[in-house]
């Protein structure tokens, strides 16, 4: 009988329900590592994009379509997102808004800032 108490347990993740803050947490840690996973690519846009005119121009026609103004747009999500995020964890860290209702509005606040700054730059594309 003592076996069965020691056996791992079945956790399904998608059963269980985060609180908001909880999911600006883990969205923070992904839009860090997907920054970082597109840095070589955005370091080798800048490289050509800098050697001759011609690369310039090719890579804005690139970003002036469907679908880089898309990528465009999900980059500057992801940006957003990270950046509010971390201003979030940062002034919790100094003692400003750790408290259980501040940390959930702040939580929400960084969504909506986010889908804000996503808005107007889809605006302004």
């Amino acid at each position: 009988m003592q076996n069965k108490k020691n056996r791992p347990v079945y956790l399904n993740l998608f059963q269980i329900r985060l609180p908001v803050g909880g999911v600006a947490s883990i969205v923070h840690r992904a839009t860090g590592a997907v920054l970082v996973l597109l840095l070589p690519f955005a370091l080798d846009l800048l490289q050509r994009s800098v050697q001759e005119p011609a690369a310039y121009a090719e890579i804005a026609g690139l970003l002036g379509t469907f679908k880089g103004r898309i990528l465009l747009l999900g980059t500057v999500w992801i940006f957003a997102q990270h950046f509010f995020s971390g201003m979030r964890h940062l002034l919790m860290d100094v003692g400003i808004g750790d408290d259980t209702a501040t940390a959930r509005i702040s939580a929400w606040l960084t969504f909506v800032a986010s889908g804000s700054v996503a808005l107007l730059t889809g605006i302004c594309l």
